[in-house]
């Protein structure tokens, strides 16, 4: 029986820290799209919609054409009831407001404030995984999130300018925040009853037709052409395919065995990313500044990563 415990506890082990490099993976992913974004032939919340959209059909078509299609109708509907498939819709919700939210901070405050405030999602999640979800949380886990969340001040350069003009710019990137926090919960929380293909076919169902409303509402380009048809293409695709199908099903798959809290912080590896990329592909600034920056937020995610192990160590051991 010892060995089998034994045996039992080092393969959850050896899964956690797979969950964990598929949640960085898809984190590095995810931080490509600011430049699909900067690049899309189309207007950024036309872009989310594509984001959203294009992975819809091979999604469905996997759930219904697969051994998931058991999963779609008993376990969605008739086992676990109407309730559940309206839960379904969350992640979906919040990621449209998110995104809506977020680009609207855009109108009324700087692109620094608007990156900053907008990435304040830790802070939020781990507050409701203590509270709500009964989490522990370490002294080294928060001193982790607050160099991480450090870090990304540094990555922008320390632009981070507070006027009462701005404010509500501020105010609605910092509801985007919270939005995202709401979006990285209920898929941390369905992710125990569903499968990851299930929770992306439902986000992307749900997100898709408010983007959709909101790019018409905002009268964003949607359609494009001419010369560059083929690379707004390739740009469309890469977001879709590879940041939203690849990078945020990756993230999907790790929520299942990672703390809510821990995956918020290692989820701002993204701006990392977003800064590297605009460096290499744009040739934006990336000076001492920004480098330490990157450097912070890193350890700080290593330094969060070592205070969840020890949180859930005592648990076990209690």
């Amino acid at each position: 029986m010892k060995k089998y415990m034994a045996t039992q506890s080092r393969s959850m082990s050896s899964f956690s820290r797979l969950a964990f490099v598929a949640l960085l993976c898809g984190g590095c992913l995810i931080g490509f799209s600011a430049i699909f974004v900067r690049i899309s032939p189309v207007g950024p919340i036309a872009t989310a919609f594509y984001r959203m959209f294009i992975p819809l059909p091979l999604l469905w078509g996997y759930l219904l054409l697969s051994e998931h299609r058991t999963e779609l109708r008993r376990n969605t509907f008739r086992y676990r009831g109407a309730a559940y498939a309206v839960v379904l819709m969350a992640p979906g919700l919040f990621f449209a407001c998110d995104i809506s939210f977020w680009h609207q901070s855009l109108m009324f405050t700087t692109v620094s404030n608007a990156n900053l405030l907008g990435n304040l999602a830790p802070i939020f999640v781990t507050l409701v995984a203590w509270r709500i979800f009964q989490e522990r949380i370490s002294a080294l886990f928060v001193f982790g999130m607050i160099c991480a969340l450090g870090g990304t001040l540094l990555l922008m350069g320390g632009s981070l300018r507070l006027s009462p003009q701005q404010f509500m710019g501020d105010m609605l990137a910092v509801v985007s925040a919270v939005l995202y926090a709401g979006y990285q919960l209920s898929i941390n929380r369905l992710r125990r009853h569903f499968s990851t293909v299930m929770l992306m076919g439902w986000t992307s169902l749900v997100a898709t037709p408010p983007l959709l409303l909101l790019s018409l509402l905002s009268r964003e380009q949607i359609l494009w052409g001419g010369d560059d048809f083929r690379r707004g293409l390739a740009v469309l695709l890469g977001v879709g395919l590879g940041c939203q199908l690849a990078g945020q099903g990756l993230i999907v798959y790790a929520m299942k065995k990672l703390p809510a809290s821990f995956a918020s912080v290692t989820l701002l590896v993204q701006p990392l990313v977003a800064a590297l990329t605009a460096w290499l592909m744009l040739g934006e600034r990336l000076g001492p500044v920004e480098v330490a920056g990157g450097v912070v937020v890193l350890t700080g995610i290593l330094l969060a990563q070592r205070g969840s192990v020890l949180a859930n160590a005592k648990v076990q051991r209690i």
